[in-house]
């Protein structure tokens, strides 16, 4: 029989449509949570599916989070629809480009940030008003070991950001009883996107960059392998729920003993 320590809990899963998000807003479902799916991709339709045949609980929402104006479409649309949002888990993000800083145009330093950083900035700012006038709620932000890595240093400087802005949250919001994680992720295995992040094909070169980043997280990892969605999805889950209630402003490596 499967824990239900999400029971009555309204908790929102961005990026629910793919890969870490998807498991973890299933597993939420799974342990009584009503999930809000927030994903730009009518694919999260198909976890709202699973869900349901599960006789779990779910709203689907469509936003675009790299806008303020999409954060605060989610919250509204969550509230309406499921209740007070008691926690959010912000898992949009991950590298668009792989290869060396200096080849990396200026555009696409600026989307690699919009992609990684700035969802995770504006949904804590469009959630924490209603934590802060309930004195309640736990936010866990998604990070990587990327903060150090080879080949995506955009990715790194963003991911690096929302470790930042998790410590000072948490800091900052404990008075209101507002919890703020982060989870660094090492390299997982995952089904291969239905939607790539890159949607134009790769050079010879490109692939050659990107079996570099793998070889150096394999190596990097003292396990020396790739981890999967349900060991991401344990540790998100776990300080999501009250069984971390003594735990905040901490950022936990789930990679293998790779701490970035």
């Amino acid at each position: 029989m499967k824990n239900k320590r999400f029971e009555n809990k309204v908790v929102v899963v961005t990026g629910a449509a793919q890969g870490i998000g998807r498991g973890v807003a299933i597993a939420l479902a799974a342990e009584g949570a009503k999930v809000g799916l927030v994903d730009r991709s009518d694919l999260v339709h198909e976890v709202a599916e699973i869900i349901s045949k599960e006789n779990g609980s779910s709203h689907v929402v469509l936003a675009d989070m790299e806008t303020y104006a999409g954060a605060e479409h989610f919250v509204k649309e969550i509230e309406t629809n499921l209740g007070a949002i008691d926690i959010v888990i912000n898992n949009i993000g991950g590298t668009i480009w792989t290869k060396p800083y200096e080849y990396y145009a200026d555009n696409e330093i600026e989307a690699e940030i919009r992609r990684s950083l700035f969802p995770t900035l504006w949904s804590c700012r469009a959630v924490l008003p209603d934590m802060v006038e309930r004195k309640k709620g736990v936010i866990v932000n998604i990070s990587s070991i990327a903060t150090k890595g080879i080949h995506r240093i955009p990715y790194s400087a963003a991911k690096g950001g929302i470790n930042a802005m998790t410590s000072s949250l948490a800091f900052e919001y404990a008075p209101y009883g507002i919890r703020v994680n982060g989870i660094a992720t090492g390299g997982t295995e995952a089904p291969p996107r239905k939607i790539p992040r890159n949607v134009n094909p790769i050079s010879e070169q490109e692939q050659q960059w990107n079996q570099e980043i793998v070889d150096q997280t394999i190596q990097s990892s003292y396990m020396h392998r790739y981890g999967t969605i349900d060991e991401q999805v344990g540790a998100i889950l776990f300080l999501a729920s009250d069984e971390a209630s003594y735990i905040t402003g901490s950022i936990l490596p789930v990679a293998g003993g790779d701490q970035g």
